[in-house]
């Protein structure tokens, strides 16, 4: 999952050197944090959220294959 949100996150930004995740949890719930440029973060966030929350949306039927519940958290 974590290399799917990369790949995601790395074509939308525009500086993709600086897109990081950090993967937290145990075997069940996993949390992904992500850390983009300040530039970068009205990009990955959307107008009105919508990318952000369709980056969420796609990761939930990814998890759902590997029955992991995925949380995707943008950090500043």
């Amino acid at each position: 999952m974590k290399d799917l949100i990369t790949l995601i996150l790395k074509a939308v930004v525009d500086q993709p050197k600086e897109v990081s995740i950090n993967e937290i949890g145990n075997s069940r719930t996993i949390m992904l944090e992500v850390r983009v440029a300040k530039t970068d973060m009205g990009k990955v966030i959307g107008k009105r959220g919508r990318n952000a929350q369709a980056i969420r949306k796609i990761l939930s039927a990814a998890s759902g294959k590997v029955r992991k519940r995925y949380i995707l958290e943008i950090i500043e």
